[in-house]
C-alpha cells in the first residue's frame, strides 16, 4: 500500500534499495504505471523525466511541460527514452494531455521518495506543512502538503495530508520510510505530541527538538517557570539579511528530575530573538521554548541553535515555491496533480542548489538559456536513456 495522499494509491512504496539507485531514470522504474496497459504510447519513466526537465527549465503547468516537450530536439527525446517510430525513426514526445494524465494518477508518495534528495538523512531534518492555495475547489479544500527538509534545505520527501484531518496524522507516515537512527527531527508546536516523541525515540531511534507553545498549556507553563536566569549554558548568535539584523540567545537547561511531563525529555530550550528592521529601526522580540531528548553532552546550545535555524529554514523552501514557481497561483487541482507538481518543484530546487545556485530564480534563468540540454545534464541523465 502506498503512503496516502488525497486518495489511496494501490501500489507499493519504493524500498530503501530502490531509492539508493544512482540513475534517476533507473530509480523511477520502481513506480508502477497507473495507466491502462492498452494504448500506452510512451513509458511512464519518459513522461516523468520530461516533466522534471521542463519544470527545471521553468515550466509551471501541464501545458507548459507539453510545449517544452513539443519543441525538444530528437537527441533530447532520445535521452528521455522516447522510442523512434516509423520508417524515418522519428521520436514523438508526450502530449500535454498525457503529461496531465500521468501526474494526476501516479503515486505521489513513491514519486516524492524516489525524487528526494538522499536516501540517508544526516544530522537533522525539519518537518512542516504548506497549503497549495490555488488547488482549492468548491468541493474540496486546498491540498495541504507535509514536507521533510534537511538542514541544507533539500526536500527529502512530502505527502499530502488527507482532507478533513491535520498534519499530526501524516507525521509518522512521512518519516517512516527513512532510516532516522541518530537523526534529530525538529518540528513546530503542532507536532509536539507525546505519541510522536515516543515513536521517534523508541521506534526510529532518533532524537527530537520540538517547539512548545500554548497548544500544550501545562507543558508550556512548566517550561516558562524553569529557573532560566540561573542558566549558564547559552549561545549568542548575530546575523543580518532580508533587510533586518537579528540577535539570538539560546539557553539550555537539563530538566531530568524536575517533573516535566513529556516522554524522554532531558533538556528544555529557551530561544530569545531580537530583530531590528534596518529601514524603520523597529525592534521586535520573540521568545521560543522547546524540548529535546538529547543530553547536554549530545546537544550543546550551539547545536540546538543550528537545528532551530534549520527548522525555520524550511519556510525558505516554501517561499521559493510561492514566489519563484507561483505555486499558490497554480490552478492544478485534480487527483494527485497538486502534490506531484510540488514534488517536481522540490526536485528543481534540490537540483539547482546541488549545482551551486544560491538564488533559485537565477538558476532557473540560467537553465532556460539551454533548456534542452542543461536540465538533463543537471539531473544526470545519460546520453542514451534506458527508460522503458
Amino acid at each position: 500500500m502506498c503512503r496516502q495522499s488525497a486518495t489511496v494509491c494501490l501500489v507499493k512504496s519504493p524500498s530503501p534499495q530502490q531509492r539508493e539507485l544512482s540513475g534517476m531514470d533507473v530509480r523511477l522504474r520502481a513506480l508502477p504505471d497507473p495507466r491502462d496497459r492498452r494504448g500506452r504510447r510512451h513509458s511512464l519513466v519518459s513522461v516523468l523525466l520530461t516533466a522534471a526537465c521542463a519544470v527545471l527549465a521553468g515550466a509551471r503547468s501541464y501545458l507548459a511541460i507539453g510545449q517544452w516537450a513539443r519543441h525538444a530536439p530528437q537527441d533530447t527525446l532520445a535521452r528521455l527514452g522516447f522510442h523512434a517510430r516509423g520508417p524515418l525513426g522519428v521520436r514523438l514526445p508526450a502530449s500535454p494531455s498525457t503529461v496531465r494524465r500521468v501526474l494526476v494518477l501516479v503515486c505521489p508518495g513513491g514519486l516524492a521518495d524516489l525524487l528526494g534528495h538522499c536516501p540517508a538523512i544526516t544530522e537533522s531534518v525539519a518537518v512542516d506543512g504548506k497549503s497549495a492555495r490555488g488547488s482549492r475547489t468548491d468541493a474540496r479544500p486546498a491540498a495541504h502538503l507535509l514536507s521533510a527538509v534537511t538542514a541544507a534545505g533539500r526536500t527529502v520527501s512530502q505527502l499530502r495530508v488527507p482532507d478533513k484531518t491535520n498534519e499530526i496524522t501524516g507525521f509518522a507516515a512521512l518519516l517512516a520510510p527513512f532510516d532516522l537512527t541518530g537523526t534529530v527531527v525538529s518540528a513546530d508546536a503542532l507536532h509536539t505530541q507525546r505519541e510522536h516523541a515516543k515513536w521517534l525515540v523508541e521506534v526510529k531511534k532518533a532524537h527530537y527538538l520540538m517547539v512548545v507553545k500554548g497548544n500544550q498549556p501545562k507543558l508550556h507553563a512548566a517550561i516558562k517557570a524553569l529557573p532560566w536566569k540561573e542558566v549558564t549554558a547559552r549561545r549568542y548568535d548575530r546575523g543580518a539579511g532580508h533587510g533586518r539584523r537579528e540577535t539570538r540567545s539560546v539557553r539550555t537547561l537539563t530538566v531530568t528530575g524536575l517533573g516535566l511531563d513529556f516522554p524522554h525529555v532531558v533538556q528544555a530550550v529557551k530561544i530569545l530573538r531580537h530583530r531590528t528592521d534596518l529601514k524603520t529601526g523597529k525592534v521586535t522580540r520573540q521568545t521560543v521554548h522547546a524540548i529535546t531528548d538529547m543530553t547536554s553532552s549530545q546537544a550543546s546550545p550551539q547545536l540546538i541553535n543550528r537545528i532551530a535555524r534549520a527548522q525555520w529554514g524550511i519556510e525558505a523552501v516554501h517561499h521559493i515555491r510561492d514566489t519563484t514557481f507561483t505555486e499558490d497561483a497554480s490552478k492544478i487541482r485534480t487527483g494527485h496533480g497538486p502534490e506531484n507538481m510540488a514534488t517536481l518543484r522540490n526536485l528543481a530546487i534540490n537540483t539547482l542548489r546541488d549545482a551551486g545556485h544560491r538564488s533559485i530564480a537565477a538558476g532557473l534563468r540560467e537553465t532556460s538559456y539551454t533548456p534542452f540540454t542543461r536540465p538533463l545534464d543537471l539531473l544526470g541523465l545519460p546520453l542514451t536513456c534506458t527508460a522503458t
